[in-house]
Formats: C-alpha cells, sequence, structure tokens
C-alpha cells in the first residue's frame, strides 16, 4: 500500500496500486458527462439493518474493489477475505454512537444531485486541460469520523460523516473550530477533486523543503480553483475573509520572514511542517491563519503561470521548483 499526503484529509489517503477496476459502471473509462455517485453508504446501512447471506453477495459483488480497500484501510483486513470484512463492518457500526452518525449522515445526504453535477462540471474542466486523465468510479462510504477520502486505482470515495457542518454536536469532541470549517457539505466537491489530483499527481520533491511542498500544494490550488471557480479563494484556503485579507496585507511581510529565517530552501521536517498545519501560524504572528505555506505556494504558482503561460499538464509534470520559482519572478 501506498500512501498520498494531502492537505485536505484528516488522515492520510490510501492508495491501493495493485487493485485494476474500470471507471465507469461496466468498465470502461468515465466521462465527465456520467459521473454517478455510487452509494455504498446506503447498501452498508442495509446490511446493518437486515444482515442477510443474499446482501452480503450482492455488496460483494456490487462493490466488491471499495469493499476490499476498506477492510484494508479501516479494519486491517485481506481484501480477498469478504466474510471478515462484513464481520468488522457489523461490529464496528453497532456502537450506538456511531449508528446515530450513520442515520444523520444517511439523511443529510439523501440527495446528491447537485454534488453529481457540479462534480461533473470539474471533471470536465480536469479532462479538458489533462486529455490523458481517467476518471473514476466514484462512491461515499462512512468511516466514523476516519479516512475522509480513499483513493484507489480508478476508485474514489468519500466519508460523507466528516461534513455534517460545523454545528454537528459530535464534531466538538474530535475536532478543533478551525478544522470544522471544512467540514461543510460545501467541501464534498473540492475534497473529492482535490484528492483526485492529487493521486494523479503525487507529490514528487523533498518534503522536508519549504519550497517544493509550497509550489505543489499551489499548483493543486491553481487547477482546481479554475475547476470550481464559484468557490472563492477563501473558502479554497479554509480561512475567513478576515484571515484572507491578513495574507494579502502581509504577503510580502511573510516572504521575507521565509528568505530571512532560512525556512525556504534548508530540509528541516520540523520547521516545514508548521506552514502546512491548520492551526494558527503563531510562530509568525498571533493573527497569522494556518496553511501559509499553502497560500503563498498558490500565489507563486499564480504568477508563474501568467508569466509563462504553459499547459496545466506541463505545470503538473513539472518538479523543478527552483526553476519555477525563478521563472515566476515572485518578489511580493
Amino acid at each position: 500500500m501506498k500512501f498520498l499526503r494531502t492537505g485536505l484529509c484528516f488522515l492520510l489517503l490510501p492508495v491501493m496500486s495493485a487493485i485494476q477496476t474500470g471507471c465507469g459502471p461496466n468498465g470502461q473509462n468515465a466521462t465527465a458527462t456520467d459521473v454517478h455517485i455510487r452509494r455504498f453508504d446506503r447498501e452498508v446501512y442495509r446490511l446493518l439493518l437486515t444482515d442477510t447471506p443474499a446482501l452480503q453477495r450482492q455488496i460483494a459483488a456490487d462493490y466488491a474493489p471499495l469493499l476490499e480497500v476498506i477492510g484494508k484501510s479501516l479494519f486491517g483486513t485481506d481484501g480477498a477475505q469478504t466474510p471478515a470484512v462484513f464481520d468488522r463492518l457489523l461490529d464496528y457500526y453497532a456502537e450506538p454512537t456511531l449508528k446515530q452518525l450513520y442515520r444523520d449522515a444517511l439523511k443529510q445526504y439523501e440527495d446528491v444531485e447537485t454534488i453529481e453535477n457540479e462534480l461533473e462540471n470539474g471533471f470536465r474542466y480536469l479532462q479538458s486541460r489533462f486529455p490523458g486523465m481517467q476518471l473514476p468510479a466514484v462512491y461515499m462510504h462512512v468511516s466514523g469520523l476516519r479516512q475522509n477520502v480513499i483513493v484507489a486505482d480508478s476508485l474514489l470515495s468519500l466519508s460523507i460523516d466528516k461534513y455534517l457542518g460545523a454545528d454537528y454536536p459530535l464534531y466538538r469532541d474530535f475536532f478543533s473550530p478551525v478544522r470544522l470549517r471544512r467540514m461543510e457539505r460545501a467541501y464534498v466537491v473540492p475534497d473529492y477533486l482535490t484528492a483526485w489530483l492529487m493521486s494523479e499527481y503525487p507529490f514528487k520533491g523533498d518534503e522536508r523543503i519549504l519550497l517544493d511542498r509550497m509550489i505543489y500544494e499551489g499548483k493543486i490550488k491553481y487547477i482546481l480553483h479554475r475547476a470550481c471557480p464559484q468557490f472563492a479563494p477563501d473558502r479554497w484556503m479554509g480561512y475567513t475573509p478576515e484571515e484572507y485579507r491578513w495574507c494579502r496585507q502581509n504577503e510580502k511581510t511573510l516572504w521575507l520572514l521565509m528568505i530571512e529565517r532560512k525556512h525556504l530552501y534548508t530540509p528541516h521536517a520540523p520547521t516545514t511542517a508548521r506552514y502546512f498545519s491548520d492551526a494558527p501560524s503563531t510562530f509568525v504572528d498571533d493573527r497569522a491563519p494556518g496553511n501559509l505555506g499553502v497560500w503563498i505556494g498558490w500565489q507563486i504558482v499564480t504568477q508563474y503561470m501568467n508569466k509563462t503561460h504553459v499547459l496545466p499538464e506541463n505545470l503538473m509534470n513539472d518538479g523543478d521548483y527552483r526553476e519555477m520559482l525563478r521563472k515566476s519572478k515572485y518578489k511580493p
């Protein structure tokens, strides 16, 4: 199993490269005009209410790839041991709090037509800019506040119980106020698209180096903001309007601080990680929001694209981060 690091997830995204599945319902490559969310979440809940061998067989046949990934990622089971996966699922969701969470998630996501339409638009943009990109079969699942998104070969699933709204009572016991901002229905489509783009173009660089991570994260934000232009920049960042305004007003100060403290090129994982934390960046300023590395990276990439006008596909394939910075002529 490989793992994909991504800023959108509360846990790592498991990427099961060994599983081969078709993108469409008959194993054909999906297109942006036939995005249909397959409701694994509903089928598993049916099983919780009425566990029968026939229903187990049906779910195993209809959802074999996702069932295998969830068994491995959530429960550590061998994907070939289907009965063991069902046993673990039933035991896990028998807990009263999780069962109520499951009911609440299904109730809020009873109708997903709008999500499907927005996802089609986003995938249509990606396919127009990345002609060779194959689209995944799209699912929804309930993880019990665990995996946010699961990505496997030609498979993409989102855990809807992580998008019940910032005021959902159970969340307050587990998540910070900053993280709660992204646990809204509005983030479902952006998170689907982000996870898929990051799986198609995984990070290639040195995770200890701030510049490498900044520009990679900036590329993701740049592309997806164009895929969903109706989603405001501050929302993409998970910022309040005031926090976004603070970043704009202090962009030059932030950039000079990174350079003066020699954070930009020095391979130091703990320092670099601080620029990609959801928590407020108090090491910079008491008013600074989190994820400053992502935000600065987005500004660099935007300027790079304005200067070079390279194709999005070339942008995502370019791993020479220092040269990209040079060509951007970024000097806020």
